[in-house]
């Protein structure tokens, strides 16, 4: 089952750089350090491409890659 990041109204209004597609928000794989975890965020439904907001990035993603980091 995929975990729910938290999407702003600015995060779903992205449009793709390659298809020019609107992201729609689904599934994405992210492996880290050997450690796969899946997320729904937006995403081009063209081509995969998608979009890690960056609450996401510089917030919870950063304490998952220091918790990985320790290991």
């Amino acid at each position: 089952m995929a975990g729910i990041a938290r999407l702003s109204e600015d995060d779903l209004r992205w449009e793709c750089c390659r298809c020019a597609r609107p992201l729609e928000v689904g599934p994405v794989e992210l492996t880290y350090l050997g450690n796969s975890f899946t997320l729904d965020l937006p995403r081009c439904p063209g081509c995969g491409l998608y979009l890690i907001p960056e609450e996401l990035a510089t917030g919870r993603m950063a304490e998952v890659e220091q918790i990985l980091e320790d290991k």
